[in-house]
């Protein structure tokens, strides 16, 4: 590989460590052409980009990059491949599900929304982090509470005139 085409590289997984807030790095050596192949598929369907990559590439791309990996560069020995998805817990999902069948692929370690995790003992963690839908669905939901609690007032027979809604407030308050 020359130094332009190493460059180039560099700066591909520059620019994709840059857009994206999950990036997991996970050891698939071992696996064989068909379970290589199914977890690609699994990969595909759950919106996960599963790239194979050269530590050295890598971590020259971690070092390049304005996000700050931290000890994340400190796992990359041996076979590593990166696993980039919008959701945080998307890949960690991904490698529980296909450790039913298989022990692969292990988790080196994980940069989620700026945090760091390092090991395969934090999948568990990882698998547990809500989505930016989910946690935005827990706001609305906590936000509707108090709203349904007004409307459901209006709406009591008592609640058909303005006197009738103070008196019911004044009730609750008692």
């Amino acid at each position: 590989m020359t130094r332009e085409e190493k460059n180039q590289l560099i700066e591909d997984l520059t620019a994709a460590l840059e857009s994206t807030a999950t990036v997991y790095i996970t050891d698939i050596a071992g696996l064989d052409a068909e379970n290589t192949s199914n977890l690609r598929r699994a990969c595909h369907k759950a919106d996960v980009k599963m790239t194979v990559v050269k530590n050295a590439l890598l971590k020259k791309a971690m070092e390049r990059s304005t996000k700050d990996f931290g000890e994340l560069s400190d796992v990359l020995k041996g076979n590593s491949s990166i696993m980039i998805a919008e959701a945080g817990n998307a890949p960690a999902k991904l490698i529980k599900e296909f450790r039913k069948k298989s022990k692969l692929p292990i988790l080196k370690g994980a940069y989620v929304e700026e945090a760091i995790f390092i090991g395969d003992n934090q999948l568990d963690t990882l698998t547990s982090l809500k989505s930016k839908d989910e946690l935005i669905g827990d706001v609305i939901l906590l936000l509707q509470s108090p709203m349904k609690n007004v409307i459901s007032g209006l709406q009591a027979g008592s609640g058909q005139t303005i006197a009738g809604l103070i008196k019911a407030l004044e009730e609750r308050k008692s």
